[in-house]
């Protein structure tokens, strides 16, 4: 689990998000499903070694269908797609979660399911796509966001590192046989 603090980077990371001309951020509909299930199984694919998201099912893209399209039909959480000239080019999921119930926060900011194309790396994508959630988080009274990502993913965690999120948990898998 990955935790991010308020912080006064935020007014940063908005001019940041800006780099890139051509790109802006939406959130995504059910028109847009396609593209959601395209992205969001890109990502497993990209990451077929980790233990967990190795084992895609034969039936993957149907299952997504249906489980996406309840994501973009739920008030609790939204999906955002960043474009370039009009093509998606990176999404993100991010959903208004319970805390437990014996620690603060009561609610905080769950971000999830985040993917750039390839040829769209480096150009301010995953900034602009984690500056348009952490202001959906805002905006509902959540002081504090959340994620988990691939461990061998060494890109990922250094940008993850610099956006001002810290390790502090780790997630173990055994295999019963």
């Amino acid at each position: 689990m990955i935790e991010h603090p308020a912080s006064d980077q935020d007014q940063s990371l908005e001019a940041d998000a800006r780099l890139d001309a051509g790109l802006t951020v939406r959130q995504a509909t059910m028109k847009d499903l396609a593209v959601v299930v395209e992205l969001r199984l890109a990502l497993l694919r990209e990451h077929s070694e980790n233990p967990i998201y190795r084992r895609l099912r034969p039936d993957a893209p149907a299952r997504a269908s249906r489980l996406f399209a309840a994501q973009l039909r739920s008030a609790n959480e939204v999906i955002f797609l960043a474009e370039s000239e009009g093509v998606a080019v990176g999404i993100l999921r991010c959903i208004a979660s319970a805390g437990l119930p014996l620690l603060f926060p009561a609610r905080y900011g769950y971000i999830s399911s985040v993917y750039v194309i390839p040829g769209a790396r480096r150009h301010g994508v995953l900034r602009a796509l984690f500056t348009t959630a952490i202001g959906w988080c805002r905006a509902r009274g959540l002081r504090e966001a959340r994620l988990h990502n691939a461990v061998e993913n060494e890109t990922a965690n250094a940008v993850w590192d610099a956006l001002g999120f810290r390790v502090v948990e780790h997630l173990r898998v055994c295999h019963l046989t």
